[in-house]
């Protein structure tokens, strides 16, 4: 289950949980539009097809989420989120 929201609260059935933290200079209030949090679970979606479990795929989608949104800046729509991952990818030197 992912609660997203400045502060995203990711649990899975077995007790197991994580924060992942958009304050201060992480934050991305923009990422409040339509859409983004469709754009969030194909983020999960397609780390889960690429193997990695339930839990792994939404902690790293939701901080993904978070670094194509600050890679974008405001006036984002959430399209403008997946085209931003390929940059953030090659920050991370991957």
């Amino acid at each position: 289950m992912l609660f997203k929201g400045a502060d995203t609260v990711i649990a899975a059935p077995d007790g197991d949980c994580a924060i992942n933290s958009a304050f201060y200079d992480r934050a991305a209030p923009w990422l409040a539009t339509a859409g983004s949090g469709d754009v969030l679970a194909g983020f999960i979606t397609g780390l889960m097809a690429r193997g990695l479990p339930p839990m792994q795929a939404a902690e790293a989608a939701s901080w993904l989420h978070v670094e194509c949104a600050r890679s974008f800046g405001p006036g984002l729509i959430a399209e403008d989120l997946a085209e931003q991952l390929p940059e953030v990818f090659r920050d991370l030197g991957l």
